[in-house]
């Protein structure tokens, strides 16, 4: 894919086709559309008139016109973006991304974008050029017929008046987040016989070379002499051992405080059964999602990697199978995890919450002092908060609402659940320190957040609960059915917020 950007007359750009946002009942004698207007002889003011085109969300009109002298392109797409008022970074990727779904349909090759996004050229580049990558993505991998090939090779931003210096680094940034999201849901994906630990390790490999990140990969022999009794407990009943996947990205030279190291912790459950406690298979197939978390980790470290923040950043990935076998962990069993704590498992299906006590464990040994875990964690944070807001909670409120902060700059919703001591005596358990499930059906997405909170020690730490957010249903305008990448934009961005 080619993507530039230009400071100059956004109509002479020598493309197929034009795109420009259009602000809710906005008239075609303001000045961002009054010069479009007489390109096209009038058809702007035409087309809101009778087709009723007022600039509502998601809203397209496509304009067909014979160009005119340095004018290259024959047709003109309007994209409704809503109030102006409420239109930011976010509104422009969705706009770039209905924009370019809508124009490879019809054939388009190349387009050029007019995001009228007032304030930083950087950060509106930026979210076209993410927007652009991210919309193109499609889960038809593995068809050998019936392909959606259809694609937008080339992607000019036009942002009249600003430096270009600032429009070229804005599409380099939002290229790298564009395709480091991808990635992800690329990894997301995989079906479970392809995407083993094994080979998502390797994966995570050959991004680390390929991106000058530090990659360590310890096996179960080396987890075993770390003491990782609870993670390795999920493991037994597999056949594909596990894996944990460590990755560093140290800078050249850093500005971080002294001593502060930033983890970001992934379970990476690459197919999750329930183990003995088998679930239904009804539904089943989707958890080979189970490992978007680690996936999430993976692609935030390889959009840091790319975009060099000036502080260290650790990522962990607990890659594991759940399976049932002779082997297999019982519910009633006993472990030890990594920090001496003992657990009672009473149910085998709530193996996340497992495999994350040793590897925030590990994390907070290498280091870190604010660590945030992400996992598809519980059912019970979908029926709380459906797939608009990823469930957050922690034990430092800075943190979180740090998280959140950036999470409302990169257009992605956090939504705090409480923790606490009343909280946490309802995992204790009579014959172990602590249980790996709570009263049935209260507050399940809390019991395993708390849960998680007993093996960090002196860290800050938040934890994401993304199992609502990290896959869409449905189609949407600007993005495709399926893996979202959630939380990669947020963690660049807090990284970022902490040089």
């Amino acid at each position: 894919m080619k993507l530039q950007g230009i400071t100059a007359n956004f109509a002479e750009a020598n493309v197929d086709s034009l795109a420009v946002a259009v602000f809710k009942n906005e008239k075609a004698t303001t000045a961002g559309l009054k010069e479009l207007d007489k390109l096209t002889g009038g058809l702007i003011a035409a087309m809101m008139r009778s087709e009723g085109f007022n600039g509502e969300k998601n809203e397209t009109a496509l304009i067909r016109f014979v160009p005119k002298g340095a004018v290259k392109a024959g047709r003109l797409l309007l994209v409704g973006v809503g109030d102006e008022k409420a239109y930011n970074g976010p509104g422009v990727a969705a706009f770039v991304g209905t924009a370019t779904r809508f124009l490879r349909k019809r054939d388009s090759k190349s387009i050029a974008v007019l995001p009228r996004l007032s304030g930083s050229a950087a950060s509106a580049a930026q979210y076209a050029a993410q927007g652009f990558i991210t919309s193109q993505f499609e889960l038809d991998k593995y068809k050998t017929k019936d392909k959606l090939a259809k694609s937008v090779d080339s992607l000019t931003v036009c942002i009249d008046g600003a430096k270009p210096a600032d429009v070229k680094n804005g599409i380099a940034r939002g290229k790298a987040i564009g395709e480091s999201m991808n990635f992800t849901r690329d990894l997301a994906n995989e079906p479970p016989n392809i995407l083993t630990p094994t080979e998502m390790a390797r994966r995570a490999q050959a991004m680390a070379k390929e991106t000058g990140l530090k990659c360590e990969i310890l096996t179960e022999a080396q987890m075993e002499k770390l003491g990782m009794g609870s993670l390795l407990s999920v493991t037994k009943g597999s056949e594909q051992p596990a894996k944990m996947i460590v990755l560093r990205y140290e800078p050249a030279k850093s500005t971080g405080k002294k001593g502060e190291l930033l983890a970001l912790v992934g379970k990476g459950i690459t197919f999750d059964t329930g183990g003995i406690s088998l679930k239904p298979g009804e539904g089943m197939d989707a958890m080979k999602y189970d490992m978007s978390g680690g996936a999430t980790v993976i692609g935030a470290m390889r959009a840091i990697a790319l975009i060099k923040p000036t502080v260290p950043v650790l990522g962990v990935v607990a890659a594991v199978e759940n399976m049932p076998d002779g082997k297999a962990s019982r519910p009633s069993d006993v472990v030890t995890a990594m920090n001496g704590k003992t657990i009672e498992i009473l149910n085998t299906d709530a193996e996340g919450r497992l495999i994350l006590a040793d590897a925030v464990a590990y994390a907070e040994k290498q280091g870190a002092t604010r660590i945030v875990d992400m996992a598809t964690l519980t059912g019970a944070v979908i029926i709380a908060l459906g797939g608009h807001n990823t469930g957050i909670m922690g034990n430092d409120q800075a943190l979180v609402d740090e998280i959140i902060a950036c999470g409302k700059e990169t257009g992605e919703g956090y939504w705090q659940l409480p923790l606490g001591k009343e909280y946490s005596a309802d995992i204790r358990s009579d014959i172990a320190d602590i249980k790996n499930i709570g009263p049935r059906g209260k507050a399940g997405t809390i019991m395993g957040a708390v849960f998680i909170e007993e093996f960090v020690d002196k860290a800050k730490w938040a934890h994401l609960d993304i199992a609502g957010t990290a896959w869409a249903d449905g189609v949407k305008p600007h993005q495709a059915k399926g893996p979202t990448g959630v939380a990669i934009r947020t963690l660049v961005e807090l990284v970022e917020r902490s040089q």
